[in-house]
């Protein structure tokens, strides 16, 4: 209810209404988008080829919201920006340019956007000559070199396009353009996954209880997501006094928020490429006596594959969640600013013990936040093999659906709050 209070409070507004429709029309256009294919497709073969599991390319299809299986002008959707961003995240540990960068203020921020631009380019070209050339080969129906070439074009003009999107919509719109694109797909995705629901249930083979038990589930799932989400660990930060010339400055109680869930859902999709990659593997070569060990040992349909596949989820979700926080959490650098700044965690002396004390808070936050992660990932995979359902709007789905949703309703309301500040001022 308050997520719609917020919303109602908003559209009241004029300038905020108008970023609202604006970035509602910029999604309208990524949904047309994704439903133009690319010419000379044979559609038949596609829905032959996506009818049963398919390894990672289940992945491609949820962050495109069905463009991929349809391969549409957007069949490679943000995945390659998505790519290139965490790619220059690592980068800043592994180069000192990159490091440099990133602690140059807007300048650095600047040119490190501008290199995940190209890279977003570089790697959309090599995924869609991939596709063009490989995955899809079979279902395009004229393969002559002029047609194969224009096909490998749209694909990375459809990339390019809706990077230029995310970005126009983080300008003139509410929220992280780039998010909310993933966020129109997967949504797009729940028509589809109710009417499959709605044709099991008119079969018999799911009863109207089995459905009711489902949406129960959904819902207390959606408000854990919520709860670990919004979860946070407020740090104490006491600021020592300092006296220059007749004034006395500092003196103030602070805070650190330290996230239950720092890593977002980054662990998650780690984990799922890895360990469908070899899934993926399979299916060109869906005779061998890899694919057949493959299905048996490390699919989630095999058996006992399924134990496999989710004991591996749960260490690999664990291991990247201490992994991306590590990145992303910098506690020495947080450490030293406190000192420089002044400031000191009550009972806690600066320096190398402020580090340990936040490296234990995080330490435990991980771990905390990685089983949540693992649970979210791990149970629709019981869920889809242990029962009649078949969910294709999954607990990665939903985790990705509902953070957006928070971050979005959160920029709305900062955008409301300055607002307010900017009347006061005035």
């Amino acid at each position: 209810m308050e997520l719609l209070r917020t919303i109602s409070k908003a559209w009241k507004v004029d300038e905020i209404r108008q970023k609202m429709i604006f970035t509602l029309l910029m999604l309208v256009v990524f949904r047309i988008g994704s439903n133009i294919p690319v010419p000379g497709i044979d559609r038949t073969y596609l829905t032959q080829m996506f009818s049963e599991e398919t390894g990672l390319l289940d992945l491609f299809d949820l962050f495109s919201g069905g463009a991929f299986s349809n391969f549409t002008i957007f069949a490679l959707s943000i995945t390659p920006y998505v790519t290139a961003s965490i790619i220059v995240q690592l980068l800043t540990i592994a180069f000192p340019y990159f490091e440099r960068l990133s602690k140059e203020g807007s300048e650095g921020r600047k040119k490190m956007a501008s290199i995940t631009r190209y890279m977003t380019v570089g790697l959309g070209l090599i995924q869609a000559i991939g596709l063009t050339v490989g995955l899809f080969r079979k279902a395009i129906v004229d393969q002559s070199a002029f047609n194969m070439i224009t096909i490998i074009f749209v694909l990375t003009a459809g990339t390019a396009f809706l990077m230029w999107l995310g970005e126009k919509i983080n300008e003139y719109g509410v929220g992280n353009g780039i998010s909310l694109i993933i966020f129109a797909g997967i949504v797009a995705r729940i028509p589809t996954a109710v009417r499959g629901i709605a044709v099991q249930v008119k079969d018999g083979s799911l009863s109207i209880v089995a459905v009711i038990a489902l949406l129960v589930a959904v819902v207390l799932v959606t408000m854990a997501i919520i709860e670990v989400q919004q979860g946070i660990r407020k740090v104490p930060v006491q600021y020592a006094k300092r006296v220059v010339g007749r004034k006395m400055y500092g003196g103030q109680s602070s805070h650190i928020p330290m996230k239950v869930n720092q890593a977002g859902v980054i662990p998650i999709i780690f984990s799922i490429s890895l360990l469908q990659f070899p899934l993926t593997i399979t299916y060109f070569c869906p005779n061998s006596g890899f694919a057949d060990f493959m299905s048996k040992y490390l699919s989630p349909s095999g058996n006992p594959g399924v134990w496999v596949y989710s004991i591996l989820n749960i260490v690999l979700t664990l291991a990247f969640t201490y992994f991306y926080t590590a990145i992303t959490f910098k506690v020495e650098e947080i450490a030293d600013n406190m000192r420089q700044s002044g400031g000191f965690v009550p009972g806690i002396r600066p320096g190398v013990a402020t580090v340990e004390y936040l490296s234990k808070i995080m330490t435990r936050l991980c771990f905390v936040g990685g089983i949540f992660l693992a649970a979210v990932a791990t149970i629709p995979t019981m869920v889809g093999v242990f029962t009649p359902f078949n969910l294709s709007f999954g607990g990665t789905s939903l985790l990705i659906a509902v953070g957006v949703a928070l971050d979005t309703v959160q920029q709305l309301e900062n955008q409301m709050l300055n607002r307010n500040y900017e009347g006061f001022l005035k």
